[in-house]
């Protein structure tokens, strides 16, 4: 998972104009579109011509392939909230990771699901009218992973703190594998694959945390803070990117952050910041 997520890290960093800009907004208009248009249809079959269906996309209906993404979890009146919830974390998530980065997980978890309905389809002959639910699950893992901290009112009124409540969802996801006959259980842990591809390496170094590589890494950040100062003291810059070496001295219009993924005290520009390969020692 490591090596991959590098490479995608490496693709988005060559490729910065990759992907939709707000891809989440076209999502979500485009679903609030069709989640309005299903309320008003009185016989109820226009759902039907946007679900998944592996055959009948092996006989030339090759527009289920996108439209089962813009299908509504549901046609009741909370679906307006569940479309801002997810817009706002689709935002967030694209402001942190960066557009392609962004564009690629959500790519990756329509392909994973697509394909399980195919593998499902040709090994049981079933037809798997898979849905989006895992996806929007895993966006909501992503989130609660990189701001675990954040609190939302739940109802409105209750406030909690976001990881709490993917806590709740995470055990309702393994109650969903484990109660699912096989192989249809498959679907959560396919779907929901790409953010073990992007998390998996937080996972297992929360899980089992290295003590000494923890330590190596603070000392590395203390030496870089103190020598990135050493170097401020003799130059006429305060902060300097560290991919393309723009001061904000040269560029005083700049914003420039630090990145807390990048192992050590590395400063970019805003160009940068989410489109760099992260330092690792």
């Amino acid at each position: 998972m490591k090596k991959l997520n590098k490479k995608i890290d490496m693709f988005c960093y060559r490729h910065p104009r990759f992907g939709a800009p707000n891809l989440m907004l076209y999502i979500v208009v485009i679903s609030l579109a069709v989640w309005l248009l299903s309320i008003m249809d009185n016989s109820k079959t226009l759902m039907t011509f946007f679900t998944f269906s592996a055959p009948k996309i092996l006989k030339g209906e090759v527009w289920r392939l996108v439209t089962f993404i813009f299908i509504p979890q549901s046609l009741s009146i909370w679906e307006l909230l569940f479309f801002y919830f997810y817009y706002w974390i689709g935002n967030v998530l694209e402001r942190e990771w960066g557009t392609p980065r962004f564009n690629i997980f959500i790519i990756s978890g329509v392909l994973l699901t697509a394909i399980y309905g195919f593998v499902i389809y040709f090994a049981t002959g079933v037809d798997v009218s898979v849905t989006t639910y895992y996806i929007y699950l895993s966006m909501f893992f992503s989130f609660a992973t990189l701001f675990p901290e954040t609190q939302v009112l739940f109802m409105f009124i209750i406030p909690v703190k976001i990881k709490w409540l993917a806590y709740v969802n995470a055990a309702f996801f393994i109650f969903a594998v484990v109660a699912t006959p096989f192989p249809l259980n498959l679907l959560p842990i396919v779907a929901i694959l790409n953010y073990l591809v992007f998390f998996g390496d937080d996972l297992i170094s929360a899980i089992r945390p290295n003590k000494a590589q923890f330590k190596k890494t603070t000392v590395n950040f203390n030496r870089e803070k103190q020598k990135i100062k050493y170097e401020q003291k003799n130059s006429s810059y305060t902060k300097k990117c560290a991919v393309c070496g723009k001061t904000d001295t040269e560029y005083p219009e700049l914003e420039f952050r630090y990145c807390s993924r990048c192992a050590g005290y590395h400063c970019f520009c805003q160009e940068h910041i989410n489109n760099h390969i992260h330092f690792t020692e």
